[in-house]
């Protein structure tokens, strides 16, 4: 069995495959990678050259050879590395025949020199990631962002330094990927929002949460695990990891970390506390790390930042110079952007919503009347713990899609009504349109996937940006 080999020169003559191609990077990146240091590389996916295009023309200089629509056995059993994506189940048949299986990120992991910072959960990630970026950069550090995100941290390998920190935002199946491998040993790793999901790929929660376990598990008591003291997900990693333990929290506490509380004004505000904290001690006397005025609405915004603030601070950051950045952070696409204002009427694309805690939680982000947006295409998600909370809205606005059709029940038995489903955008947008009010806000935030109607969630959030404005 070939390795990768310790200098990137050597990688010249490998034979490579690219699994999974895809849309979001991933595959794209891998392919320039091994191809710009001479590997000998097959891209190939179950999707054909319509679907592919933009990944494809972005590879259209290079002599590569492209397997599409299907996959070959030789490909794969007489590859020296597969470079798998995410969404590739590891059961895969073609997988089996692999000698060694990669992916993007276990590959960046493996020559990058920067520190890292290493984000998941099942809400709250890409934003918490993002603040952490956004943070380094307001203070003039710079850092790199990426994983998750839609951003292949091979695209900046080259850049990584000692003194440049790298954050990356990495989904259970990204985690699950770098399971065993020794190579993901973050300074900091942040555990957000733990909630139901993608429960049509897993057969339990507690599956779904081992892969997540696999962020910290590498760590010692040199690094820094940073924990929810609300969850009891949270609680359990704390229990677990070998790093020591910042929590965070809704309530103040007196343990290592942070909490949010009520300002004099009755604005919160995010504070931290201890003698960890390597800008001061903080010992006896709190100190702010959240402002009370964000640009971004909700708690769980507050409290992601929050997170944030912690992994700011653990990585040397005055708590001075992270209220200030914090104070203009605009918060990331797709996820209560707020991106057209029209006849008094607000627009938010959430489209990065695909469970129904994350309609509940964008819902009781704002105190205008709300024309809820939402439905789409199941996972195998259970609505009704949050369907009752779909009462926030002022009026309810339906996509069609085997999701919506669980929900619509569980809203008629809480006696709340809707206009459609609607099998198309622009329909819903048009009937959102004519029930909003002059100071009143449009919610798009599906809590379900994207699949059917669009290609992801970020083509679906791209499109009704599109469909709104024009």
């Amino acid at each position: 069995m070939r390795t990768l080999p310790i200098q990137m020169d050597d990688i010249a003559g490998m034979k490579v495959t690219v699994m999974g191609l895809g849309l979001h990077g991933g595959g794209l990146a891998s392919a320039k990678f091994f191809y710009d240091r001479g590997a000998e590389l097959t891209v190939t996916d179950l999707r054909d050259e319509k679907v592919l295009a933009p990944s494809i023309e972005a590879l259209e200089d290079r002599n590569i050879r492209f397997v599409l629509g299907r996959h070959e056995m030789d490909d794969f059993s007489r590859a020296d590395i597969v470079i798998k994506n995410p969404a590739v189940r590891r059961t895969s048949p073609f997988l089996a025949a692999a000698r060694r299986i990669e992916s993007d990120i276990s590959v960046f992991l493996r020559y990058s020199k920067s520190p890292l910072l290493a984000v998941t959960g099942s809400k709250g990630k890409s934003s918490t990631a993002t603040a952490l970026h956004h943070g380094f950069q307001s203070a003039g550090k710079k850092s790199l962002l990426g994983g998750n995100i839609t951003v292949s941290p091979l695209n900046f390998l080259e850049e990584t330094s000692a003194d440049v920190p790298v954050v990356l935002e990495l989904s259970s199946w990204q985690l699950a990927d770098l399971r065993g491998l020794g190579v993901l040993k973050p300074k900091v790793a942040i555990l957000t929002a733990i909630m139901p999901d993608h429960m049509n790929y897993y057969s339990s929660m507690e599956e779904y949460v081992a892969d997540k376990r696999v962020i910290y598990s590498e760590q010692d008591a040199e690094d820094v695990t940073i924990c929810d003291r609300d969850s009891p997900w949270g609680r359990s990693f704390a229990a677990e990891t070998r790093a020591k333990v910042l929590w965070y929290a809704d309530s103040p506490h007196r343990e290592a970390g942070g909490w949010l509380e009520r300002s004099q004004s009755g604005e919160v505000e995010g504070y931290a506390l201890g003698d960890w904290i390597p800008a001061g001690d903080y010992r006896i006397k709190p100190t702010r790390i959240v402002p009370e005025d964000l640009r971004v609405p909700g708690q769980h915004m507050r409290k992601n930042l929050l997170a944030a603030g912690l992994g700011l601070l653990a990585l040397g950051l005055e708590p001075k110079a992270i209220v200030q950045a914090f104070s203009c952070f605009s918060g990331v696409e797709h996820r209560l952007e707020f991106f057209h204002e029209a006849e008094g009427v607000r627009w938010y694309n959430d489209s990065a919503s695909t469970i129904p805690q994350a309609v509940a939680a964008a819902l009781y982000s704002f105190s205008a009347p709300i024309v809820l947006i939402t439905g789409g295409t199941d996972k195998n998600i259970d609505f009704s713990d949050s369907a009752e909370k779909y009462a926030k809205a002022t009026r309810i606005v339906l996509l069609s899609g085997s999701g919506t059709e669980k929900l619509m029940p569980l809203l008629a038995a809480r006696g709340l009504g809707w206009s459609g489903p609607y099998s198309d955008l622009d329909s819903a947008i048009a009937e959102a349109r004519r029930l909003a009010k002059p100071g009143s806000v449009v919610l798009f935030s599906p809590g379900c996937t994207s699949f059917g109607m669009f290609l992801h969630e970020f083509d679906r959030g791209k499109k009704f940006k599109t469909c709104v404005a024009g």
